[in-house]
């Protein structure tokens, strides 16, 4: 008889442990284990951080180290809303400054090396929902000039810029508000476009116990410096 109660008391507590965990175990993978998101990127001014305040910026610039790029998008798990960030180093590009203004820009990003906190959720990014066998990147591609007024002061300079996205074989015209700033020997800037998903023939993914909202954001934080 005394075997019987321990037998059951042990089943009670798996079922009730299990139980708080099918309950708790989204909030526990969004709150502990990946934490908050992090913060969307942003070129700031940092005081005396920059050589290049008063100079002309006039040339072609190139994209290169510290330049990050990725996605951001919400999920729900099991009834638990939990905001996902996918981001890479491998970025490159080009921009051309005239002095205040952004004559020309170029930015590519490797999709396929894009990573999250999760292997399986990278692997079908990669495989189901961008093909990045047959799209391996996306390119933001600027189609007017732009005044940023006071960057060459080592002022903050924010903006809007119009171009294109070119992402999973669509290319698409885009607003996106930018920030830019000097810093170091070079400059930096930043920018996150709205998309939906469809708008780009990516179907986001819906698994029963996971759903992605139908619309996420391309966010970038590129660093530039003279090309020559």
């Amino acid at each position: 008889m005394q075997k019987k109660t321990v037998l059951w008391t042990v089943v009670g507590i798996v079922v009730v442990v299990g139980g708080t965990l099918a309950i708790g175990g989204p909030i526990f993978y969004r709150d502990v284990i990946v934490g908050p998101p992090a913060a969307v990127p942003t070129a700031a001014v940092t005081p005396g951080d920059s050589s290049l305040v008063g100079t002309p910026l006039t040339g072609d610039w190139a994209i290169g180290s510290g330049s990050t790029a990725g996605y951001r998008v919400k999920e729900v798990l099991n009834g638990t809303n939990v905001t996902v960030v996918g981001t890479t180093s491998k970025v490159s590009g080009q921009v051309t400054f005239s002095g205040d203004t952004l004559s020309a820009a170029t930015v590519t990003v490797d999709v396929a090396t894009i990573a999250t906190d999760s292997s399986s959720r990278d692997e079908y990014f990669r495989t189901s929902a961008l093909e990045t066998d047959l799209h391996p990147t996306a390119t933001f591609t600027l189609t007017a000039p732009v005044e940023a007024t006071g960057l060459d002061e080592g002022k903050l300079a924010s903006f809007s810029a119009t171009g294109t996205l070119e992402l999973h074989g669509v290319t698409k015209t885009v607003t996106v508000p930018l920030k830019a700033a000097l810093a170091g020997k070079g400059a930096e800037v930043s920018g996150s476009i709205p998309i939906t998903f469809s708008d780009y023939k990516v179907v986001a993914p819906s698994l029963g116990f996971v759903t992605v909202q139908k619309q996420g954001s391309v966010e970038f934080l590129v660093k530039a410096s003279p090309a020559s």
